[in-house]
């Protein structure tokens, strides 16, 4: 069966090749479970609702994966998308989560029309690589930043605006945890030099379980109101279907309930570009990298099934703002299995169906408390801060704007301004040096950064 579904030998593997790798990728991938409920819920969200519509859009993204496209890749609700969701969209912007979910389902929708057409590749190929790479960069410094916040290691002050934590201050709740996650970090960092497969998921755990022991200590002293609750979980496992069905539906299928909220129709629209920005960046950025390390692409850099990973990342994304997550999107995390061996569907179907079974996990995964999973999200911050290496910092005319694109998103909190900055400076730059400058800038690029000054202009 799975060889006529799959044609494993024309790829070169077999069926254990590509379960192993499919176990490989979810275990790279596994701390989303954790991550994505805590930071969906400072949006408001319930955390066990978040973590049901986690695993069903991730499991929805593989199998089409699988059967749209035969390619090894694996989705899951993106880190820096899920970001924006939160602390921009829900938390500057103070836009209700339906509303946040409503857009995130109109991208994929528009996604999933421009997946039928060449427009996707089109606007991919029209944005330079620099500024590709000082976006991928940007969003990494932002998630990082996101982690600091989270591990209580970076605390707001009034005349500095942050500051380091004071350990002592508050050593048996706040200094402690930042103790921990410093710990997480420095684990996870450790074991992923040594090519640990699961160093992140390895590091969540073993800071969750060093953050226990110092409780059973005494080290670590539980304060509810002060908003430090006890470490252990209340229950770990959870068959009940009622339950299940009702932590599913409280956030499934809400993308309608406050309509826009009394939100403009043109702040609405700017979210929702923002958003679909984005993701084409995300989504693109992951398929050639991965395409690249498991050799599929073409001898002129192309990718065969293209199309068919695009809508499957399409549906993926507005099928998972209907159950109740942030957008879906292709994971660099897929690059373990295929490092692992995996070169078809089989591996992402593997994966998708370990999604689906880690749901009756879901009290474990949501009682996993901010400074475990804080470490995950600044070593990811790493991984993606990487590509600044690849921006040409010999021609200013590129660097200057990558370097605005990636400045600008930790520090105005938000990726989209890093990215109207980015693609604003760039044609203004290139425009006012001259002739010869303006030949790189392509007719695509002109019209984004003109979109980009009318929403500053008018919203």
């Amino acid at each position: 069966m799975f060889e006529n579904l799959f044609h494993l030998k024309e790829h070169k593997t077999t069926t254990k090749v590509e379960l192993m790798a499919g176990l490989t990728t979810f275990v790279t991938m596994a701390y989303i479970l954790a991550v994505n409920p805590n930071m969906l819920s400072v949006a408001g969200m319930d955390q066990s609702g978040v973590l049901a519509a986690t695993c069903l859009a991730s499991f929805v993204g593989c199998l089409m994966m699988a059967l749209l496209a035969n390619y090894p890749f694996a989705l899951a609700p993106g880190m820096g998308l899920n970001a924006y969701f939160t602390y921009t969209v829900c938390g500057v912007m103070e836009y209700p989560w339906q509303v946040a979910l409503l857009a995130v389902f109109v991208e994929g929708i528009i996604f999933i029309l421009l997946s039928l057409t060449n427009v996707r590749e089109a606007v991919f190929n029209a944005i330079p690589m620099s500024l590709k790479h000082g976006a991928s960069a940007g969003i990494g410094l932002f998630i990082a930043f996101i982690g600091l916040q989270n591990a209580h290691l970076v605390v707001k002050e009034d005349s500095t605006l942050v500051t380091s934590v004071k350990f002592a201050a508050n050593f048996h709740t706040e200094g402690i945890c930042a103790l921990l996650a410093v710990a997480g970090v420095l684990l996870i960092a450790i074991l992923y030099i040594k090519k640990v497969k699961a160093a992140i998921l390895i590091g969540i755990v073993a800071t969750w379980l060093l953050g226990m022991i110092c409780q059973a200590a005494g080290i670590y002293v539980p304060n509810p109101e002060a908003g430090y609750y006890s470490l252990f979980p209340a229950q770990i496992v959870n068959f009940h279907m009622g339950s299940l069905f009702r932590s599913f539906s409280s956030t499934a299928f809400h993308i309608f309930d406050s309509g826009l909220g009394g939100i403009g129709i043109l702040d609405f629209i700017a979210v929702m570009f923002a958003f679909l920005f984005v993701d084409l960046f995300d989504t693109l950025g992951a398929l050639i990298g991965l395409a690249s390390k498991a050799d599929m692409l073409d001898q002129d850099g192309k990718l065969a099934k293209a199309r068919g990973a695009l809508l499957a990342d399409a549906i993926a994304t507005s099928v998972g703002a209907l159950f109740g997550t942030s957008t879906t999107t292709t994971y660099v995390e897929s690059s373990a299995g295929i490092a692992a061996g995996g070169r078809t569907g089989l591996t992402a179907l593997t994966t998708g169906v370990l999604f689906l079974l880690a749901l009756p996990f879901g009290p474990l995964f949501t009682s996993i408390p901010g400074f475990a999973t804080a470490p995950a999200l600044i070593f990811v911050g790493f991984l993606m801060i990487s590509s600044v290496l690849k921006i040409d910092f010999d021609q200013w005319e590129e660097a200057v704007p990558a370097y605005l694109c990636l400045l600008v998103m930790p520090l105005a909190y938000s990726v989209s301004e890093g990215l109207s900055i980015g693609i604003i400076s760039y044609v203004v730059i290139h425009v006012c040096l001259g002739k010869a400058y303006m030949k790189k800038v392509t007719p695509l690029m002109y019209i984004l950064c003109l979109l980009f000054v009318c929403k500053y202009i008018f919203l």
